[in-house]
């Protein structure tokens, strides 16, 4: 049977328990002990944030996560399992710190390479290619070698590979390394959207900026300590100051707003300034009315929309599967399912018969076929399971 595509309701889909790890020399003598006693859990569908300096632990961290250190003492479960288990490995997306890529192979070669790692079929892999190279904005660049990448360019393509096989569970260790701003915001904006579809991100990184946009919950480590947790508001909201946001006022209104909260709290105006834009703001607006005059770069291009695979939406797969369960007809559950807000071609059924159309008729049956195996074996097709397809 193939594993569920999610974790039960309540259990987490990573749980860390009195985490430590300690490296030591030849001698076995301790040479730095880079997590101690790190305890938390990653619910599903969470956005989770790992921050801390360089050298906290966190990439430490996501490689035992990973089964690729093994912990020297605690425990560490990865939906319910060890992180040593092959079993769970095809529902993880990874983005190492460091871009390895064969630097021989151009993009495309490069996706199909990870795509074959994960069994994926050869139509499912060129849909799933294509539409990932247009999101991170390397369609113009497709056929260039990957050692003539730029290092943003690099990771622009390691963020695809990390999505190739539509993970559960997406880990980005730096994933805004070496971007542009223009990158960095698309990026920004990738994570956010996969949580709304119900994936499970850990992001970690040092750059605070991009991870308070994205992140509803977070850990913040120093020397391998956890030093604090919780959502944003908790730990951002000052409760010893107040904001108020008005239209200009004169210097007399001002004066005269100062005069009331000195005679009713004893306190003071602190400051007063005019808001101003962010620098990415700025920096993305010139550039879109660059992009509108259609000014030529060799650079990579800004990407296009989440790949289409990836706003599926899960809660109706898993409806399917249920009703099918039940001996329902293929006709009746499909016709019933719900149609993706972005069009008819983004429901579930459209998506997942994309992924399995066969590429040639085949011959009628010689004999009578059961219709309600036939109703589940076409059902079976379509919800892309590359650990379901038929071996050759």
């Amino acid at each position: 049977m193939p594993t569920a595509r999610t974790s039960p309701k309540g259990n987490p889909v990573v749980a860390c328990q009195g985490l430590t790890k300690v490296f030591k020399d030849f001698w076995l003598r301790q040479r730095a002990r880079a997590v101690d006693n790190l305890t938390f859990e990653i619910q599903p569908h969470e956005v989770f944030g790992l921050l801390g300096p360089n050298g906290s632990g966190k990439s430490t961290t996501i490689k035992i996560i990973l089964g690729l250190l093994r912990p020297t003492s605690g425990r560490v479960a990865v939906f319910g399992l060890p992180p040593t288990d092959v079993s769970m490995k095809r529902r993880i997306g990874y983005l190492p710190e460091e871009s390895y890529l064969y630097p021989f192979l151009d993009a495309r070669e490069t996706l199909d390479y990870y795509g074959k790692l994960f069994e994926l079929d050869r139509r499912t892999r060129q849909r799933r290619i294509d539409e990932l190279l247009d999101m991170v904005g390397l369609t113009a660049a497709q056929f260039r070698l990957v050692r003539e990448y730029s290092k943003g360019m690099q990771r622009r393509i390691g963020i695809a590979q990390a999505l190739i096989n539509d993970p559960d569970f997406l880990i980005l260790d730096e994933p805004t390394t070496g971007l542009d701003p223009i990158g960095t915001r698309q990026i920004k904006d990738l994570i956010i959207e996969l949580g709304r579809r119900g994936k499970t991100v850990l992001l970690s990184s040092h750059l605070l900026a991009d991870v308070e946009d994205c992140v509803s919950r977070m850990v913040i480590l120093y020397g391998g300590r956890q030093r604090a947790e919780g959502t944003c508001d908790a730990l951002l909201q000052s409760q010893n100051r107040t904001s108020i946001e008005t239209d200009a006022l004169d210097d007399d209104t001002l004066a005269e707003v100062d005069r009331v909260i000195r005679a009713r709290t004893g306190g003071a105006v602190l400051r007063v300034s005019h808001p101003r834009q962010t620098l990415e703001a700025l920096f993305l607006d010139i550039v879109e009315k660059a992009r509108a005059e259609r000014i030529e770069t060799s650079g990579a291009q800004a990407g296009g929309v989440t790949a289409a695979f990836l706003r599926a939406q899960p809660d109706d797969a898993r409806a399917l599967i249920d009703r099918l369960a039940k001996d329902e007809p293929a006709s009746a559950v499909a016709g019933s399912v719900p149609v993706h807000p972005a069009g008819p071609d983004q429901s579930v059924i459209g998506l997942l018969a994309r992924d399995e159309a066969p590429e040639a008729p085949t011959p009628p049956p010689s004999k009578p076929v059961d219709t309600s195996e036939v109703d589940r074996s076409v059902i079976g097709s379509l919800l892309d399971r590359p650990d379901e397809e038929p071996k050759r």
